[in-house]
């Protein structure tokens, strides 16, 4: 019996990486004019993976944000992956966002990922989900490379990582 290749479908940000562009974006934040005396709050949650922004007024909001993004951009963390929350008020007039790091793949969009892979109709290709992750298998590479070019045409609203490709 053929011997079975496999890869699996996963998701999430470099927690390390995170921290790198947070550390650089509030250096930055710092020596900004248009940041002067001005309340910015960027509290960064390893554990958690929450990034809470705290500031004078959304527009203030808006500029962390470009600021963080182009950072996260420059250390490939995948802004797919960052899940903006509402913009809450907070004490004396300032605003308040939770910003939450995707670090699985969640079992409704990995549902997806196995429902579109059988919807395919590749030959021998076999998919299961495994907790935060889905396993592709099949005996012919050249079908798991189709499944993988196929999943990257999709969008699921997350970066999805292919890995353990043996």
């Amino acid at each position: 019996m053929a011997k079975d290749e496999s890869f699996d479908i996963t998701t999430g940000v470099d927690l390390q990486e995170a921290d790198n562009a947070v550390n650089q974006a509030r250096k930055e934040i710092s020596t900004r004019f248009d940041f002067k005396n001005v309340l910015v709050e960027i509290d960064y949650n390893r554990d958690k993976a929450t990034l809470n922004l705290h500031t004078a007024d959304e527009y203030k909001l808006e500029a962390i944000w470009q600021v963080l993004a182009q950072r996260f951009i420059a250390r490939n963390v995948p802004l797919e992956n960052l899940k903006r929350g509402n913009v809450e008020k907070a004490a004396g007039g300032t605003v308040r966002q939770e910003v939450t790091m995707t670090q699985g793949i969640d079992s409704d969009t990995a549902r997806k990922i196995v429902k579109f892979i059988k919807d395919q109709k590749y030959k021998k290709v076999q998919s299961q989900v495994q907790g935060d992750a889905v396993r592709v298998s099949s005996p012919s590479r050249d079908e798991l490379q189709q499944v993988i070019t196929a999943l990257k045409g999709e969008d699921y609203g997350i970066k999805l990582n292919f890995g353990n490709y043996r």
